[in-house]
């Protein structure tokens, strides 16, 4: 699975594409298909700072200052999603960007294990400055609700300072990590996509991807 991200990774045409992991197991595996991987501190509390090292380690002198975490349980991700969340570190006033879609399956709108980000997005606006991420239904009132998808595009600069900070108090509460970034003041742009990569959490997602890949 992990390297079908890795084909989708290199098939956005962005730049190089690494693979940071904890186990030795899949290092080989990914360097056997023919990418490089970099073996990382499995002591990383989050996916953030393990990215952090493997660009850290093969990138020491700096010459690139973006990168991109895609989360290996992601097979069927749509290349044209990771362009999609380049975009916005163009602007010169983004430290962050990540991914939304909006929530069409009435279930999903009150479940916790769909993160909602609070964005001033609709029909008319495919990105927005995120003013929060959280497990609840929000915000209230008519209207769509955001889908966050876990992708993320960091300035090198921002990655660094972010890597640094010590977990924050709303981060603690929420379980999300992408808090910590906001209660530092710094900024994360959410860019609407049309849909939401299949997530492989269990033997079932397992299967589906089989089945989606195959065909």
């Amino acid at each position: 699975m992990i390297c079908h991200v890795l084909d989708r990774a290199r098939e956005a045409g962005l730049g190089p594409v690494l693979c940071a992991a904890a186990e030795t197991e899949i290092v080989d595996v990914v360097e056997a298909a023919g990418y490089e991987a970099v073996l990382t501190d499995p002591e990383h509390p989050s996916g953030s700072d393990r990215i952090w090292e493997a660009l850290t380690t093969k990138d020491p002198a700096g010459d690139f200052d973006a990168v991109i975490n895609l989360q290996g349980d992601l097979p069927t991700l749509d290349p044209a999603l990771v362009r999609a969340v380049a975009e916005p570190l163009l602007d010169a006033e983004v430290d962050i960007a990540t991914l939304v879609a909006e929530i069409t399956e009435p279930s999903e709108r009150g479940n916790p294990n769909v993160v909602k980000c609070v964005a001033a997005l609709d029909d008319a606006h495919v990105r927005a400055r995120a003013l929060y991420f959280t497990r609840a239904t929000a915000p209230t009132g008519e209207g769509p609700l955001w889908h966050h998808i876990g992708i993320y595009a960091y300035k090198r600069a921002a990655l660094k300072r972010f890597v640094a900070l010590p977990p924050g108090m709303l981060e603690q509460r929420e379980k999300l990590e992408q808090l910590r970034a906001l209660e530092a003041g710094m900024r994360i742009d959410a860019v609407r996509v049309d849909t939401v990569p299949l997530g492989v959490d269990t033997p079932a997602d397992l299967e589906r991807a089989r089945e989606i890949l195959q065909a």
